[in-house]
């Protein structure tokens, strides 16, 4: 993958609303313990260096657990630096509900993931085929609406997200 500028990653990303913890990936654990408050679930973090066993993240959650939690933790497959947004792939272990049931969302990538711009965000959707046409959220910060007024956060979605980013090692 076409690895693009993290040098301004975290401005970018908390330009939009978005906390981001720089960590190695023996530190991943510990980052996430102080990042959760209050009951968690989240998904596998397939194709990732780093696993939720030994966080206070329930895996693979009931639909009981889901609705009781306030933080879900999920991977990101991308960081489009310029935009500030993560692309969530739509997965079959239910990651999407992960993420927007959820107060606060906590997205786990690769710094190798993070590409400057769209276009390049577009070639490496078209890069690998069996993912070439599945389905991806692009989330730019927390959920917002203005519908009816005044800015509101967290109308449909997560209030706060966080991104952790894992440095190569």
């Amino acid at each position: 993958m076409t690895s693009g500028s993290t040098d301004g990653l975290s401005q970018d990303l908390e330009a939009v609303g978005v906390r981001t913890h720089r960590v190695r990936p023996a530190a991943f654990a510990e980052t996430i313990a102080d990042i959760v408050a209050g009951p968690a679930v989240g998904v596998e973090l397939t194709d990732l260096p780093v696993s939720l066993a030994g966080t206070p993240v329930t895996v693979d959650p009931t639909p009981a657990e889901l609705d009781d939690a306030s933080v879900g933790v999920t991977p990101a497959s991308l960081c489009i630096a310029d935009y500030g947004s993560l692309v969530l792939p739509g997965t079959a272990d239910g990651a999407e509900l992960v993420s927007l049931f959820v107060e606060d969302h906590v997205a786990v990538l690769r710094e190798d993931d993070v590409v400057g711009d769209m276009e390049t965000a577009f070639e490496a959707f078209d890069a690998d085929p069996e993912t070439a046409r599945g389905s991806r959220i692009l989330a730019t910060g927390p959920s917002a609406t203005a519908d009816m007024g005044a800015l509101v956060e967290g109308a449909h979605g997560p209030k706060t997200v966080t991104a952790v980013v894992l440095e190569g090692e």
